[in-house]
């Protein structure tokens, strides 16, 4: 006999999930997330799929992702969800491995407080392993001598706390991770979902920084490929990833007229 597969209730969900049942409710209520199925009397019954896509609700989520974005994207017709997992658990694993890098920066600076004399010996970049100071986009407008756009990127971030901080990588991380998941998966930089990854990640840096034009835009993705920290950093989001954000940055410009400097 064929074993049906399994469904939860409303509440089941929610104590495995560990959400409420309210917030079930809205994302019913705003398509974000309906039960496949549905008692005779109208109860809710969530099968294994509706359980994976919650799953990717609260990754990203947890990424930073409003939740109107995260509807499209799992809407997307063009969505692969096992893509989407591999390229958030490199993206989970490149956090492992900054914050693994952090620790260990920490715990040298705590030696180091307690015993002076290994200054010596200790190479002071190692004090900084896993850091990612956010003075990059600001250096990149230095370089492009830009300097209206570099005051105003320290006349915001100066009043940026550390939640802002945070909230900032995390926005950053969903950009990397879904561009990761499109790399992946074969898509083409010039396509119009790469496009899509390419003005969020615009839009990140008008947001958070300075107004960032189209042809503002097209300058960082010459700096991230021509500076091997920028190329670093982001690669740490998954290998490859930098050649593909700029070609996608440049196609994006592309389709908007952008010219080419």
């Amino acid at each position: 006999m064929t074993k049906l597969p399994r469904l939860y209730q409303v509440k089941e969900l929610a104590e495995i999930a560990n959400v409420s049942v309210r917030t079930l409710h809205h994302y019913d209520e705003i398509g974000l997330l309906q039960p496949s199925q549905r008692s005779a009397a109208g109860y809710r019954k969530y099968d294994r799929g509706d359980l994976l896509r919650l799953q990717q609700i609260l990754i990203r989520r947890e990424l930073g992702l409003p939740l109107e974005e995260i509807r499209r994207c799992l809407d997307d017709p063009g969505f692969d969800q096992r893509q989407a997992l591999l390229a958030q658990r490199e993206q989970l694993r490149a956090r492992a491995r900054n914050t693994a890098e952090m620790l260990q920066a920490v715990d040298r600076a705590l030696a180091l407080l307690d015993s002076p004399q290994m200054e010596a010996d200790m190479d002071p970049k190692q004090l900084f392993d896993g850091f990612d100071p956010a003075q990059h986009e600001a250096e990149a407008e230095q370089r492009w001598g830009s300097s209206p756009m570099f005051k105003e990127s320290a006349r915001r971030t100066k009043g940026y706390s550390r939640d802002d901080w945070q909230r900032f990588e995390a926005e950053q991380a969903a950009v990397y991770a879904d561009a990761f998941a499109l790399l992946t998966a074969a898509e083409p930089p010039d396509s119009a979902r790469s496009g899509v990854v390419a003005e969020r990640h615009r839009s990140l840096i008008d947001r958070w920084f300075y107004p960032c034009s189209l042809e503002m835009h097209r300058g960082l993705a010459t700096l991230y490929e021509s500076d091997e920290r920028f190329a670093a950093n982001i690669d740490r989001a998954g290998a490859g990833l930098t050649a593909f954000l700029v070609a996608a940055i440049r196609a994006h410009a592309d389709r908007a007229g952008t010219p080419e400097h």
